[in-house]
Parts: C-alpha cells; structure tokens; sequence
C-alpha cells in the first residue's frame, strides 16, 4: 500500500496507462572504453527495482541519442507497438523503425555495457558520452551532442515550459 510521500510514475502508451516501476533521474558523464563498453553507474542501477538492473534494450532515440529501457518497461512500450494493427501501412513502417537496431544489453560482472556499434552512428558516438535518465529511461548522448541539444536559453526554456505545461486543465 503506498504511504504518505511516495510516488509512483505513471506513464500512458497508446491508450493504455501504467504504473512503472522506475523513476529514473540523473546526469551521467561516462566515457567508452576501447571494445565501447560504458559501465552503468552504481547511482543509477540503485535506482531500478532489483529484477531490472542487469539486462536491458537499448534503441535508437529521437533527436540523436539512443534510448536504454529497463526491460519492464520495453516490454510494456514494445507490446503496445507491437499490437498496432500490420493490415495499415504507416503502422509496419513504424513498428519497423521503432524495432530497427534494438538490442538486449546485459551488464558484465563489472557493471559495464557494450554499445552496439550498429547503433553508434545514430548518435555519433565518441569516446565521452552522457547517460541522462529521466522517467521510465535513460538516454545514451555523445556528450557534445548532448551539450549542444540541451544548451536552451533560460527565456526559451520559459517559453517552452509555458506551452507545454501551461495549457494543461
């Protein structure tokens, strides 16, 4: 039963809402070593329920990062992709872009991860990236890349949160 001051996410997709079991947060400066591993900070596995933290799915991402996803919760996103309905043509073009390059991540005895190099290129992926959790995932960002797609102005950000969030009932 949930006491008094806990949270518990609620995420929605598609139609269908659920709880998660994760609340990621966090900024992470990693670097690749040289077979691409990253090791998964003790911070952030701490975060995820015990069942969750060793094995994920990692994807291509919007805006030119790759997206990890605890394995709850690309089951549950995976599920709702996968039942759209393959007779209607923009719905296989989609559950084919979303599926392309998802790979299962297992960490090593030493926490770490190896970034498929298949996916590399999507995010221009160096040596030094940036880990950023937030919600139900984390994304994977060349740190650069990254730098640069979250360097909005404090006026902007304003203007972004207004129209995001002040519309809302």
């Amino acid at each position: 039963m949930e006491q008094s001051g806990d949270f518990i996410p609620i995420f929605t997709v598609g139609n269908k809402t659920s709880v998660a079991t994760t609340n990621l947060i966090g900024e992470y400066e990693c670097r690749l070593d040289e077979k691409g591993r990253v090791i998964f900070p003790s911070a952030l596995k701490k975060q995820l329920s015990q069942e969750y933290q060793e094995k994920f799915v990692i994807n291509r991402g919007f805006e030119g990062c790759l997206v990890i996803y605890p394995m709850d919760v690309w089951n549950e996103i995976s599920s709702s992709v996968n039942s759209l309905n393959d007779f209607v043509e923009e719905n296989r073009r989609f559950k084919r872009e979303f599926n392309n390059g998802a790979n299962i991540l297992v960490l090593d005895s030493q926490n770490r991860f190896v970034v498929p190099k298949i996916l590399t290129p999507h995010a221009a992926i160096e040596k030094e990236v940036i880990l950023f959790a937030f919600g139900n995932k984390i994304e994977l960002w060349d740190k650069a890349t990254y730098r640069r797609n979250m360097s909005m102005s404090a006026a902007d950000y304003s203007e972004l949160a207004q129209k995001v969030m002040g519309k809302q009932s």
